[in-house]
């Protein structure tokens, strides 16, 4: 089940909100109705973000190795299009 909850239960039932997240369910947090943030565990975050950090340091290593650059097009383009094949 979706967790949603006020900003102000970050505060108030802090350990009830980490329970949910240490599950590994996220906790959306709204201020005033609106959707402000989301609470994640750290091994959630990482699954996340792992990848993208790999894929980051690939770049830098293959980008050390080459004169060759791309435009920020070509780069759209050719990430859109490894997206739409999956």
């Amino acid at each position: 089940m979706i967790q949603i909850r006020p900003v102000s239960d970050l505060r108030n039932k802090f350990p009830e909100i980490e329970n949910i997240v240490n599950e590994g369910q996220p906790v959306y947090l709204t201020k005033n109705g609106y959707g402000s943030m989301v609470v994640l565990s750290l091994e959630q975050y990482s699954k996340l973000t792992d990848d993208i950090e790999m894929k980051l340091d690939e770049a830098d290593r293959q980008a050390a190795t080459t004169t060759e650059r791309l435009s920020h097009q070509t780069v759209f383009a050719n990430a859109r299009r490894a997206v739409h094949a999956k």
